[in-house]
């Protein structure tokens, strides 16, 4: 019995060995810890006081903030009101119903019973958004409605054209491709003589829509490369004018990476301002522009509505802003550090 119970002490002992070091093992870990984070929190906040002071140094100066954060958001309002024009466009396309059809001029030994029971069928495909059948007859007064050609027309002793189809496209298959295609397999039906796509106008809206996108890019990155330059240049001169400052700061041991931020988070607040405003002017266009675009989609039976910014334009922006700031600062300041020293 008491050899029992001095294996069960030892055990006990054993165990509350087993505790106080496994304790001192994670006191060491959170011990070892602390300094990290503490290193953090201080880097975070000197950090945090740094994008504060550099933003007090520019509301120091009203006059000449204003007027780069002026011209930073007037060089970014530019590409931006190209987006929401593109943008518009491109829900104004998908908004016309039967804009893109397609003429499918059927073989004279097809009737008009036929052409109507094919174009029931052609309706329940997919890429098909109407159908609609014209017999001969109405194909020829269509044709006369359309042309000049009464007086030829009357020569004639039979109606010379066929029972016609035309297929108003589902916005599906928009590509220049994928309508080349579509109309291709319709051409292969055993019913159809001719399949026809105003493929002179689908080239024309292409090219504009392409124009109109390649011109916005290139507009783009011109106003890009101008905001970098007028903010770096901005900061270049502020760095010359600091440039005892920065000489005395590298005297006592100021790294250029210290040195360095403030300029950083001054360019910085150049490009969210700069953004901010291109927003601004953007929305007082749209809202100027609002009327005009309604009242002439009325005109033309559509009750279509000028879209505004989204969400993703409105963020890229910002986006754009902030680090077209910070590259032109980044360009300016490590040319000028390089040649600032201490005596």
């Amino acid at each position: 019995m008491a050899a029992k119970k001095g294996a069960v002490k030892k055990a006990a002992v054993k165990k509350s060995a087993v505790k106080r070091g496994a304790s001192r093992g994670v006191s060491a870990q959170k011990a070892s810890a602390s300094p990290v984070l503490a290193g953090v929190k201080v880097d975070s906040m000197r950090r945090a006081q740094m994008l504060m002071y550099s933003l007090g140094r520019l509301t120091a100066q009203p006059f000449t903030t204003a007027l780069i954060i002026a011209v930073v958001g007037v060089a970014l309002a530019l590409p931006v009101a190209f987006s929401v024009l593109l943008a518009n466009l491109d829900e104004a396309g998908a908004r016309s119903d039967g804009r893109v059809q397609a003429s499918l001029f059927l073989e004279e030994r097809i009737s008009d019973e036929r052409a109507t029971t094919l174009a029931v069928q052609l309706e329940k495909k997919p890429e098909v958004l109407a159908a609609r059948a014209l017999s001969r007859e109405q194909s020829l007064t269509e044709f006369r409605e359309l042309s000049d050609f009464d007086a030829a027309l009357a020569l004639l002793d039979e109606n010379p054209l066929p029972a016609t189809i035309i297929l108003s496209l589902n916005d599906q298959i928009q590509s220049p491709t994928a309508l080349a295609g579509f109309v291709h397999e319709l051409q292969r039906l055993p019913e159809v003589e001719v399949a026809q796509l105003d493929e002179l106008w689908l080239q024309r809206l292409f090219a504009i829509v392409s124009l109109l996108k390649r011109a916005a890019l290139l507009i783009a990155i011109m106003l890009g490369v101008a905001v970098t330059i007028v903010v770096g240049t901005t900061i270049g001169l502020e760095i010359q004018n600091r440039r005892d400052e920065i000489a005395v700061t590298k005297l006592v041991g100021g790294t250029d990476a210290f040195i360095r931020r403030p300029f950083l988070y001054s360019g910085l607040w150049y490009g969210l301002g700069g953004g901010l405003l291109a927003i601004v002017l953007v929305f007082i266009a749209l809202f100027a522009l609002g009327g005009p675009v309604n009242q002439l989609a009325s005109l033309y039976g559509s009750d279509y509505r000028l879209g505004g910014l989204s969400l993703l334009q409105f963020l890229g922006t910002l986006l754009a802003g902030a680090g077209l700031g910070m590259l032109g600062s980044w360009l300016a300041v490590s040319r000028q550090l390089k040649d600032i020293q201490p005596d």
